[in-house]
């Protein structure tokens, strides 16, 4: 329970962030426009706390008004309603609007209806942009401060998969992908992750530990994991990672799950499974993942007392084969500083890998959808709120650093979801916006009303799926 509360803390701190931020860039453009903005909201719903601004005097940008009309004074103009709402999923920002409530005709120059056609896409564009904006600052925050990653150096491989197979060997260190640079572990997946669905090679540039020499590996792909419900790209192609001798400390279990049931606690150490012992981590879990449904007698260190516990791994399946789980998470791992790599940069300059970090996640999540659209990519992959509270509780949990990053990936992914030309989000205005800027005349209100219907039930159908993915992963 403590943990559900705390989840959904982190959640409703993560999305009230967001959102301002969003709904602040339509705010703030808004206002340079001269649009008079009736309400900033974050939350829906009844207020729970409001407050009202004054208006700043009127930017140069008014001389772009319709000189025909008349123009109440700035003083005379109703004030701005800040609040706070009862429900924090979300947020808006309510302009003058001629489309949604009478505006009398002094004050219908500070109408967003009756502003240029550059104008109102600016307004509309900005909501998304501030999100990009956001992450290039948090990732210029990270770099300036050391981002601290895992040296991409190979362990010891299958040599039935086929990294082994193309030539790449444990002890290399992976330099690049596909010509992209990789300092750490997390590099070397999201460039997996980014051929999802592709056929050819991905290009692998090694060196091995102790040497200079550089090496090209190239290792082929046909449909990558296409329509995979959970890829892990690494794990397919057989790619480990070098890693301390970890013994097997539990540090979750999972309630309800195989190893709860069982009896097995958090902080326990797993001596031996079936007679063999198990001295690391990765042993563990070769002999769980080795017995599906199949009875597992272990043997136990808790604390001074050595106890025996059977337990029985739940099917799962992972890439077409049945592998056993029960549940468990690794405890705290302390990785020798050789093993890492912290990337800093002086803060002058930090913002050149923050822009191009910001970029390549950017195009990384549009052609993501793209590729979910094709089907290449599973739609089980959307996440929903439960899963980001998860993860948001997790990552808080584990530092500001890992938070902070966190905050950086939703961000973008909440602005390029928005730039989508879907009806109801940002990306449907603007084109509608294309729309008028290419013939010359509005959307009809009647398309525009038919949009917002099948934009309502694309959304909803979305969301369902999104939160029946959650309910999947629990």
């Amino acid at each position: 329970m403590v943990e559900f509360f705390q989840s959904l803390l982190a959640l409703i701190v993560t999305i009230s962030i967001l959102v301002t931020v969003h709904e602040f860039g339509h705010f703030y453009v808004a206002r340079l426009c001269g649009v008079h903005v009736e309400r900033f909201s974050v939350g829906f719903g009844r207020a729970i706390f409001r407050f009202y601004g004054r208006e700043p005097d009127q930017p140069s940008l008014e001389r772009h008004q319709d000189p025909t009309l008349q123009t109440r004074s700035n003083e005379a103009l109703p004030r701005t309603e800040y609040c706070l709402a009862m429900i924090p999923l979300g947020g808006y920002v309510k302009m003058l609007d001629e489309r949604d409530t009478f505006v009398p005709d002094d004050l219908k120059a500070f109408a967003f209806n009756r502003k240029p056609l550059l104008q109102r896409t600016m307004i509309v564009a900005a909501g998304p942009v501030a999100n990009f904006v956001l992450a290039f600052f948090l990732y210029w925050m990270l770099f300036a401060s050391g981002v601290t990653g895992l040296v991409p150096t190979l362990g010891l491989m299958p040599e039935d998969q086929a990294a082994y197979q193309a030539g790449l060997r444990a002890r290399d260190e992976v330099v690049s992908v596909d010509g992209r640079k990789t300092r750490t572990w997390a590099d070397v997946n999201l460039a997996l992750f980014d051929r999802l669905g592709d056929s050819g090679e991905i290009k692998f540039s090694v060196v091995h530990q102790g040497t200079e020499a550089m090496r090209m590996v190239e290792v082929p792909i046909r449909m990558f994991l296409a329509g995979a419900d959970e890829p892990k790209p690494a794990q397919f192609l057989g790619l480990t990672l070098l890693r301390p001798e970890i013994p097997p400390l539990l540090g979750e279990v999972m309630s309800e799950g195989p190893a709860a049931r069982a009896g097995l606690m958090a902080g326990d150490v797993i001596i031996r499974g079936d007679g063999q012992t198990l001295p690391t981590w990765e042993s563990f879990v070769e002999l769980i993942q080795a017995r599906p449904g199949k009875p597992v007698l272990l043997e136990v260190r808790r604390g001074d007392a050595e106890i025996y516990l059977t337990v029985e791994p739940e099917v799962q399946m992972i890439d077409g084969r049945q592998v056993g789980r029960i549940g468990v998470g690794l405890g705290q791992v302390e990785w020798p500083k050789e093993m890492q790599r912290e990337i800093v940069q002086p803060l002058y300059l930090a913002w050149v890998p923050a822009l191009a970090k910001t970029a390549d996640m950017i195009q990384f999540t549009f052609e993501s959808i793209w590729k979910m659209v094709q089907g290449l990519v599973s739609t089980k992959n959307l996440s929903g709120p439960v899963t980001i509270a998860k993860i948001a509780n997790q990552t808080a949990a584990s530092g500001l650093e890992s938070y902070l990053t966190f905050i950086a990936l939703v961000s973008i992914s909440l602005g390029v979801l928005n730039l989508l030309p879907i009806p109801m989000l940002d990306g449907g205005h603007l084109l509608y916006f294309l729309v008028e800027g290419l013939t010359g005349r509005a959307v009809s209100e009647q398309i525009q009303g038919w949009g917002i219907q099948i934009g309502l039930v694309f959304l909803v159908g979305i969301m369902m799926l999104a939160f029946y993915n959650d309910l999947l992963r629990l």
